[in-house]
């Protein structure tokens, strides 16, 4: 199926987003995580817009959209930038996925603008304590300027590829290493291409997110609700805690969606959630 680019003009400046299906089916909003953009949810955009009109927009100061104006935004920020593009795209009632930034981001506008969001799907959302929140405020997200040297050009592929070596990525020793094999070097890639775009502020959004209790807030959502988290994921050790913290949430484990065949099973599980009684 193709997925097709767009963007709206926005208050701020321009969303870039991707889009599959038609406005006669259901419609669905995927939030992508930090680094990147919606580029690394394409295998699941084409699956699910089979079934669903699927928009997957890049979330300010990533991918190819606009930063924020703020100096330091919160996932309040990005969340109301997602409600004011809902109204341009004429939603007002839609299905909500998010994965970890995403996943905060969708947590944000169900619990500010509840009835715009039908069912909700939260995916690979980390729990931090507040020691290690401390330091990875600190090191996780690196701001980065472009210079002469190309100096940056590494220091964002290493932070793409690192990231799947040692969780948090920084503390790299033997305990730390994370139990799965690298993705692919056309996944790298994309992921690095587009933390190439949002260089000078893609660290604001990873920034919000972790200061984004999910402790605090996903026990507050009335929404039905999926936690769901990839095998492969590396908060994967947090999903169990993560599925308990909200009351009747469904749950799953899934392939992921590093490549089509894991994606298309992946879809297939979000959409039976989406569309079953």
């Amino acid at each position: 199926m193709l997925v097709r680019r767009r963007f709206m003009d926005m208050p701020f400046g321009q969303i870039h987003y991707r889009e599959a299906g038609t406005s006669d089916l259901p419609p669905l909003m995927l939030l992508h995580a930090s680094p990147g953009s919606s580029k690394q949810l394409e295998f699941l955009i084409e699956n699910l817009g089979k079934q669903f009109h699927v928009i997957a927009p890049d979330t300010m100061g990533n991918g190819d959209s606009t930063p924020p104006k703020q100096e330091q935004p919160e996932i309040s920020d990005y969340a109301n930038a997602m409600i004011v593009f809902s109204d341009q795209l004429g939603w007002k009632k839609m299905h909500l996925y998010g994965t970890h930034t995403g996943a905060r981001i969708a947590v944000c506008m169900a619990l500010h603008e509840g009835g715009r969001i039908d069912r909700l799907i939260l995916d690979g959302f980390g729990l931090y304590t507040p020691k290690s929140l401390d330091q990875i405020l600190k090191v996780y997200a690196p701001s980065m300027e472009p210079d002469q040297q190309g100096l940056h050009v590494m220091q964002a592929w290493q932070l793409c590829r690192d990231q799947y070596i040692w969780f948090p990525w920084f503390r790299k020793q033997a305990e730390k290493r994370v139990p799965h094999d690298l993705p692919d070097a056309e996944f790298l890639h994309h992921k690095f291409v587009e933390l190439l775009k949002g260089i000078r502020s893609y660290h604001k959004s990873y920034k919000a997110a972790f200061r984004y209790s999910m402790r605090e807030y996903v026990p507050k959502l009335e929404h039905r609700t999926l936690i769901t988290c990839a095998e492969n994921d590396l908060v994967r050790p947090d999903y169990e805690e993560a599925r308990m913290l909200l009351d009747g949430a469904e749950s799953c484990i899934t392939p992921g969606v590093r490549s089509e065949e894991d994606a298309a099973k992946t879809a297939a599980a979000f959409a039976q959630f989406l569309l079953g009684n």
